[in-house]
């Protein structure tokens, strides 16, 4: 019998935050004491403690890693994806305290970014747990004018202002939290100021309705409400990820994902699908071009229906035209 998304998707958070925060802990610690060169060589006993004894972890990467690798996964495939997650979040510390300096970092496709920004008028940026994200703090020499404001759910949000206070007091970053009354209007007040207003679209909280995607040639769930969010909106969006590829060197790409400002009468819900569905077809490409950079540590292939209230929302979405 199927787990109702709800209370499977509590699962997958409830696990994955446990993993974060655990990863967290342990690399501001080294981070801060030791230095990028010297915290690295500890980065190897950090990947092989969760190798050796993260039982959850390790079965979710064996799931992905053959997917996204075409062929088994052997013991130094797990080893590269725990370290690779390792890294990520140990620079994490460094582009929080501005440390800009340490990377090389290698932008694609600011064409795609640049002129939305200099028209002034928001743009959704999309990504994923895919890399880092927090890698778009390092790049506004390069992109100027890149205001982020991030969505996340309020719990998370209270977790990153605390993670940034700890690390770093000066530092901030502009957080929306969803669940709140004026969430929407504070998103909507974000895009009339020409700021991206960016969200990690590939992970559910469990209480809205979700549609089924081909990730990797297998069956998985991914939630509409980003998608429904930036269509209602009428913005463009934009999809980014900032891939690790080794030592100090990051590779971000910034591709058109859907331009929403324009949805012609009653088309609403066929523009969100193939939105959706150029998500997917990014997730694709982008997992098997840095298989080790996929930062979903649950089973993500898990058999989840799509939302019962799908139809339902699709409905609304026409009738509020």
């Amino acid at each position: 019998m199927a787990v109702p998304i709800k209370e499977k998707s509590a699962i997958w958070l409830k696990r994955q935050e446990r993993s974060n925060m655990l990863m967290l802990r342990i690399m501001t610690w080294i981070s801060l004491r030791l230095g990028r060169r010297i915290a690295r060589s500890v980065l190897h006993l950090v990947a092989l403690y969760f190798v050796l004894f993260s039982p959850d972890s390790r079965s979710a990467s064996l799931s992905y890693l053959p997917r996204a690798l075409g062929r088994p996964a052997t013991w130094l495939d797990l080893y590269r994806h725990f370290f690779c997650f390792a890294t990520t979040i140990h620079d994490r510390i460094y582009l929080i305290n501005r440390s800009y300096d340490l990377f090389d970092i290698d932008i694609q496709g600011k064409e795609n970014i640049r002129p939305l920004i200099d028209e002034g008028k928001g743009v959704f940026l999309m990504g994923a747990h895919l890399g880092s994200f927090e890698v778009m703090r390092a790049i506004g020499r390069q992109v100027p004018g890149l205001r982020v404001a991030m969505v996340m759910h309020q719990d998370n949000a209270q977790k990153i202002n605390d993670m940034l206070a700890a690390i770093n007091p000066e530092s901030s970053m502009d957080v929306i939290p969803l669940g709140r009354i004026d969430s929407m209007l504070q998103v909507q007040e974000r895009l009339d100021d020409g700021m991206l207003v960016g969200m990690l679209s590939d992970r559910t909280l469990g209480d809205e309705p979700m549609t089924e995607i081909n990730l990797l040639g297998a069956s998985a769930a991914l939630p509409t409400g980003p998608f429904r969010m930036a269509a209602l909106l009428r913005r463009p969006v934009v999809f980014m990820v900032g891939l690790y590829m080794g030592g100090n060197r990051y590779q971000v790409h910034f591709e058109t994902l859907a331009d929403f400002s324009n949805i012609p009468t009653g088309q609403r819900s066929q523009v969100v699908n193939q939105a959706i569905q150029r998500y997917a077809d990014l997730l694709n490409h982008y997992t098997q071009l840095a298989p080790y950079n996929w930062f979903n540590f649950f089973d993500y292939w898990q058999s989840v229906p799509a939302s019962l209230d799908e139809n339902q929302h699709e409905k609304s979405d026409e009738g509020s035209k």
